[in-house]
């Protein structure tokens, strides 16, 4: 059976990105919150790393809706992809993480008090290991020092207030 962590979920845990005739959960959904008073399977804080509640390839799926702009600090590298690799970690190959994030130009990306960091198309750049052959040729920086995982950025849509994406372990 399919194991799937829905992160940030509150007391709403509606699946959000599903293709056509696949709207709800098909598979074993693990809560995650870091407030305990919505119940959830899991209490964590994914500011703390490492993720001493996964197991290394335990999930299936990833979901995590308006959540990571929660965590890190706009800047902050070295928890951007330490997060990223505790992700990579904890997904089976080929397992897929599913997000939704305020658009960096909406009004929520930073009207949000609780918002600590924008995602964007940009920032997933780096998580492919196939984007840093571009290193020397753009103005990209230089992350395989410390960033050894890899996602393939495989979709994206926009609306006015909120930026969606999938990427996929490789």
């Amino acid at each position: 059976m399919k194991k799937i962590l829905l992160l940030g979920a509150g007391s709403r845990p509606v699946k959000q990105i599903f293709l056509p005739g696949h709207e709800a959960w098909d598979g074993e959904l693990i809560r995650l919150d870091y407030n305990k008073d919505h119940n959830p399977d899991i209490v964590a804080d994914l500011e703390i790393l490492p993720y001493d509640w996964a197991k290394d390839e335990e999930y299936d799926e990833m979901h995590a809706y308006e959540v990571l702009e929660h965590t890190g600090q706009q800047g902050d590298w070295k928890f951007f992809f330490a997060q990223f690799s505790e992700f990579h970690r904890i997904l089976k190959p080929r397992g897929k993480i599913y997000a939704t994030v305020p658009r960096w130009d909406g009004l929520w990306a930073w009207g949000d008090p609780s918002h600590k960091r924008v995602i964007n198309r940009g920032s997933l750049t780096f998580l492919s290991q196939d984007n840093y052959k571009h290193v020397g040729q753009s103005s990209m920086s230089d992350f395989r020092f410390c960033y050894k995982a890899d996602f393939a950025f495989t979709w994206e849509a926009c609306d006015d207030t909120v930026f969606k994406f999938v990427l996929e372990k490789q």
